[in-house]
């Protein structure tokens, strides 16, 4: 037995990244394709190649420079792994994989152009690191918002099919009023559009300041030519497909807390979707079921157990999203100086784990809302449940003014006076106490028994559930279509 706890050589610590084994909900081809260790490498590599474009194309580096720095950019040529242990040295990442990144320029400069001036020129660590992190951000939230749209027009699809399937509204765990699903449906909806609109509104600013934010080095590389430090920067932007930035913003962080803000909003509605699944499909429930599929919701001790695993995994998600946003601000509070300190680094973990979290979820909220399985004659079992005891308030409404006062009683009085003599009954007998009870306190002068019948039928209790419902839907015509279908970066899948 060799290595921590008999893992040997190929224990975790040597690997070349989290697989997410813990971490099932995005443990996915296409979460580690955009959020992995990989994909954070590639984007630091691609701001270095892009800054040796810009510069080259404002005539500060060599003709020929950026082919090769491109070409040496090159993600497969190094080890993420080894890199990763350097970092220790510098504190970031960024330090040992730009000395490697010299030496494949040096060793592709075949030509002696003197492609290396071309690299990391008049930026600083932090500037290619933060510039890389928005593109990671960038390309998954791309990719959530996709799924997220996809959720909002399954949503809304299943608010219209809905309109009138009848179930049961709760209230701090009871029945409360007769309600429907295409309104649950369309609330959902409402909760995932309405985060999903800050999310696509987002800027994704690069990021060039310098070594303290003043952009001195850049104005000794720019004298003389006809480019500005400014200029470079909106290059470096438009060159990497981020947004310009008007200033350095190495300690104002509004860029990753409104991003952490917008991902844990998201985070809120997609817990509540999952929330509610899971209690209206506990078995004595029965009003909703996840899709199926083979080998999901598989217990290893009981065969016959289906889990709703979609669920779990998305609420387990919306449980983590809070502490990681808030990691987000607690950091950007503490960024000290002109150049942070220990506070930049806790940003990292934070902001990679809530865009990974954020991408897994986003996965499975949209194959639960597509597959959802709804069961109408189980919402109505379940509507019944209360019997007409669950009209009192509208009996209350609709009764109460055509009752005389009665013993000092007044109609409203009268009315939860039925209601309460009837909650000392049994369960199982509520609701023909309560009918009869009713009936003898109004008289068939003042309602017939037609009329009392129809007071009692929850389908005349709904208020305005389907203008409601409609109204959520008609407020973002931007979520509730479907989008096309486009294929998944890199070719990778969720798996």
């Amino acid at each position: 037995m060799t290595g921590a706890a008999g893992l040997g050589d190929t224990a975790v610590f040597g690997g070349e990244g989290d697989a997410g084994l813990l971490s099932p909900v995005s443990a996915s081809p296409l979460v580690a394709a955009l959020t992995g260790d990989r994909a954070v490498l590639a984007a630091i590599l691609a701001v270095e190649s892009g800054w040796a474009a810009v510069l080259e194309k404002a005539g500060l580096a060599p003709a020929g420079a950026a082919a090769v720095v491109s070409a040496a950019a090159e993600p497969g040529r190094y080890s993420v792994a080894a890199i990763a242990r350097r970092a220790q040295g510098g504190g970031n990442p960024v330090i040992p994989l730009l000395a490697d990144l010299r030496k494949q320029v040096a060793a592709l400069d075949v030509a002696n152009l003197g492609a290396g001036k071309a690299v990391h020129t008049s930026l600083t660590s932090q500037d290619v690191l933060d510039t890389a992190l928005m593109l990671v951000a960038r390309n998954t939230v791309e990719a959530l918002l996709g799924d997220l749209k996809r959720t909002t027009a399954a949503l809304a699809a299943l608010a219209e099919r809905h309109a009138d399937t009848l179930c049961v509204g709760r209230s701090l765990t009871q029945h409360s009023l007769p309600f429907t699903f295409g309104l649950r449906a369309a609330q959902w909806f409402q909760g995932t559009a309405a985060a999903g609109r800050p999310l696509a509104g987002l800027d994704f600013p690069a990021q060039f300041g310098g070594a303290a934010g003043t952009l001195a080095a850049a104005t000794v590389l720019t004298r003389g030519s006809a480019a500005t430090p400014f200029g470079l920067a909106d290059a470096l932007a438009s060159q990497l497909g981020l947004a310009a930035a008007p200033a350095p913003w190495h300690t104002n962080r509004m860029a990753v807390t409104s991003l952490g803000n917008a991902l844990a909003a998201v985070m809120d509605a997609f817990g509540k979707i999952a929330a509610d699944v899971l209690f209206l499909s506990r078995p004595e429930v029965g009003e909703l079921a996840e899709p199926r599929a083979a080998g999901r919701g598989v217990s290893s001790a009981m065969p016959q157990k289906q889990n709703p695993v979609l669920s779990v995994l998305v609420r387990s998600a919306a449980l983590q999203a809070p502490a990681l946003a808030a990691q987000l601000h607690l950091a950007a509070a503490n960024f000290n100086d002109e150049r942070p300190d220990a506070a930049w680094h806790t940003e990292w973990p934070a902001l990679r784990q809530l865009l990974a979290l954020s991408l897994g979820a986003a996965g499975h909220v949209r194959e639960l809302a597509e597959g959802l399985q709804v069961f109408p004659d189980a919402m109505r079992r379940n509507l019944d449940l209360a019997g007409p005891l669950l009209l009192a308030e509208g009996v209350g409404a609709a009764v109460a003014p055509l009752l005389p006062d009665k013993g000092g009683l007044s109609g409203k009085q009268q009315l939860q006076a039925v209601v309460d003599r009837t909650l000392q009954a049994p369960p199982a007998e509520q609701a023909a106490t309560y009918r009869k009870l009713l009936r003898e306190a109004v008289p068939a002068g003042v309602l017939s028994d037609l009329q009392l019948e129809e007071i009692l039928n929850p389908a005349s209790y709904l208020g305005e559930a389907p203008e409601i419902a409609r109204r959520i839907l008609a407020a973002y015509p931007d979520f509730a279509a479907n989008p096309p279908a486009d294929t998944e970066p890199n070719g990778a899948s969720r798996g």
